[in-house]
């Protein structure tokens, strides 16, 4: 996969998680790649960005 500006583990709690947590979510969004969930990802990315959750 080639990186981007955002990914699951990055609106799923971005810094807040365990690297375990973000390998595995990794690994979950090429397991289970899907334009609606790209999608998803895009739209949550507005708001983690904004609320800066996980954010130090």
């Amino acid at each position: 996969m080639r990186p981007g500006l955002t990914g699951l583990w990055q609106v799923s709690g971005r810094s807040s998680l365990s690297w375990d947590d973000t390998v595995r979510l990794d690994l979950y969004y090429v397991d289970n790649w899907s334009m609606l969930q790209d999608v998803s990802i895009m739209l949550r990315t507005f708001s983690a960005v904004l609320a800066a959750r996980g954010a130090y």
